[in-house]
């Protein structure tokens, strides 16, 4: 049933605590951890604690939710020092929702990517 917690979900275990994460921020309906798998040198993973397969799943479901993913997303990006500004250190970053093995999801637990600290080039892929 979507936004309960599922067995074979990878981020539900970590939002359990039975799987460990880098968590780099937490509400008490979000959570955000360091990718196991960095494609930049910041990249955090900012999900839903309720379980929605995917970002439109969760968009349709509780649009709220959605808005406090994207909130926190930026909230991340500003911890980590990746907001462009003119005066301080940072280039900009990408918030990315995959969504589809097709277009890269390989866990179907709705999760925001939050990318900076080099250059992104576009198109990406």
């Amino acid at each position: 049933m979507a936004g309960e917690p599922q067995a074979d979900c990878l981020f539900c275990k970590i939002v359990a605590g039975d799987v460990p994460a880098t968590v780099v921020r937490e509400s008490q309906r979000i959570i955000a951890f360091r990718d196991i798998n960095p494609q930049a040198p910041t990249h955090v993973l900012v999900i839903p604690k309720a379980h929605y397969a995917d970002a439109a799943s969760l968009a349709a479901a509780e649009p709220q939710l959605a808005a406090e993913v994207l909130a926190e997303a930026g909230a991340v990006a500003e911890d980590e020092n990746i907001v462009p500004s003119e005066t301080g250190p940072g280039s900009g970053y990408r918030i990315v929702f995959n969504t589809g093995a097709g277009a890269g999801q390989t866990v179907f637990h709705a999760h925001a990517h939050v990318l900076g600290g080099r250059g992104l080039n576009w198109p990406p892929g």
